[in-house]
């Protein structure tokens, strides 16, 4: 986010802190998406996702009064929505006949428009390109909690180290561990699929 969207943020919290409600819309239409994206790719349920994210404007609100314009206001958000989705992964241990791998789980966080291959797209390229996202999906979800963490994160929200840690509660050196290690196991899991995309190609 730009310095103009931090303005914006950090007087749209002020606004609300003293009374004018209506300023959590103003932060909603910024961050709902984006937000929601994070939540879905850090979760794997669309559901949960959406619940989480309007939850977390719901602790945004609850905050208004206690909040002070220190650091970032997108550390501030995403720490709120990671936190609720701890609890959440901490329910789901304590209630496991509820399974995380609901239909939602499988879904495809895209819009409609960006499922579809242009009508000029190669049938096998789009296929391939739908697959390899698949499989890359089903990798990070599949990693341990911290990790996968630090990988959305990073990978998909472009936050620096420092910014994760103070998210994650941890150190920016930390963090780059854990991204080490995750870039690992992806590594491993995805190399057979990277080989054969290889093979295919040299056909």
């Amino acid at each position: 986010m730009s310095a103009d969207s931090h303005d914006a943020d950090i007087s749209a919290m002020r606004r609300l802190r003293d009374g004018e409600d209506l300023a959590l819309n103003e932060i909603m239409e910024r961050w709902q998406r984006r937000l929601t994206s994070y939540l879905l790719r850090y979760l794997g349920n669309e559901t949960a996702a959406l619940d989480l994210a309007e939850e977390t404007f719901v602790r945004v609100y609850q905050s208004r009064s206690k909040f002070q314009p220190r650091g970032e206001f997108s550390t501030w958000l995403f720490a709120i929505a990671t936190n609720l989705a701890r609890q959440h992964f901490r329910w789901l241990k304590r209630h496991p006949a509820i399974s995380i791998d609901s239909p939602e789980a499988g879904g495809d966080e895209r819009p409609l428009g960006d499922r579809l291959p242009a009508n000029d797209a190669n049938p096998r390229d789009a296929a391939e390109k739908d697959e390899r996202a698949k499989l890359v999906k089903e990798a990070v979800l599949a990693l341990p909690h911290d990790l996968r963490e630090a990988v959305v994160l990073f990978e998909y929200e472009d936050l620096s180290h420092e910014q994760i840690g103070k998210i994650a509660g941890c150190s920016p050196k930390a963090v780059e561990t854990r991204l080490y290690r995750a870039r690992q196991i992806l590594r491993e899991k995805l190399q057979h699929y990277l080989a054969e995309t290889d093979d295919r190609a040299c056909l």
